[in-house]
């Protein structure tokens, strides 16, 4: 039976069979908090696209960003333009060209960050997930939108 003081160095059985209640303890709540996670993990929302075909034109990576541009007008009835882009840490930046066909999809899905859109011919119609109507917005040749980090679907027409 060891019954030694904490002070000289041995610890006591009491102090050890406290020390192990803490130790599951803490095993416990870890392994509740697993498989909570694992629970409530859901695979990504997204559809696959169908009748879309999306080619890199170029790709360049962009250290932490952070400016702020702002262009007010002499009055001119309050017009304003302003622009913030902050990022942390390095991004990817892309130029693609995305085609789509008639009819084509690129499916629901989510973006990181903004995705600046420029209509070159035909127009695309943009959904927004958020939409409970799901009323689409049609973009022709000369337009342009950006498409956000919410779930979103865009589809190609004539």
């Amino acid at each position: 039976m060891i019954n030694a003081s904490p002070f000289l160095g041995m610890p006591t059985r009491k102090f050890r069979r406290v020390e192990m209640r803490r130790k599951l303890a803490w095993f416990v709540l870890s392994a509740g908090m697993m498989v909570t996670a694992l629970f409530h993990a859901r695979p990504a929302m997204a559809t696959p696209p169908n009748g879309f075909t999306s080619t890199t034109i170029a790709k360049g990576q962009f250290g932490e960003i952070n400016v702020f541009n702002q262009f007010v007008p002499p009055k001119n009835n309050g017009n304003l333009w302003l622009s913030l882009q902050k990022t942390k840490g390095l991004s990817d930046g892309y130029v693609l060209n995305n085609v789509w066909q008639p009819g084509g999809s690129t499916g629901w899905h989510t973006h990181l960050g903004h995705t600046l859109v420029i209509v070159t011919a035909g127009a695309v119609t943009a959904y927004q997930g958020d939409d409970p109507t799901c009323t689409g917005t049609v973009y022709t040749a000369g337009m342009s939108f950006v498409e956000g980090g919410d779930h979103g679907r865009s589809a190609g027409s004539d």
